[in-house]
């Protein structure tokens, strides 16, 4: 496929992925759909270390202690995602109020 960028123009071969066709299917605003699983795996990457101005980072950090910190701190995730949603209600509860109040001619 011939592109052109900023005048520049070159060749692109999009990769070809060898997929199977899956079984489960649909339709979605009137057009069928189905799901295609891929034949080989992905190959991925190996982590590098790299930096940027100065400071070191992986590409892919792979480390059990985050495995771990995750994993018990899901309940502490829900514990908050939980508080959060109630002080939400709460504060549009509190906002009716006192819109209701302003409209009444109570404050």
């Amino acid at each position: 496929m011939k592109l052109v960028y900023r005048g520049v123009s070159y060749d692109y071969n999009p990769p070809q992925v060898a997929v199977e066709e899956g079984l489960v299917t649909g339709k979605f605003r009137g057009l069928d759909w189905r799901f295609h699983n891929l034949k080989k795996p992905l190959v991925l990457q190996p982590p590098v270390n790299l930096t940027y101005r100065g400071v070191a980072y992986n590409n892919r950090p792979t480390s059990t202690q985050e495995k771990s910190a995750t994993a018990t701190n899901v309940q502490e995730q829900a514990r908050y995602r939980m508080l959060r949603k109630e002080k939400a209600v709460h504060n549009r509860s509190a906002s009716m109020f006192l819109r209701t109040a302003h409209e009444v001619g109570l404050v």
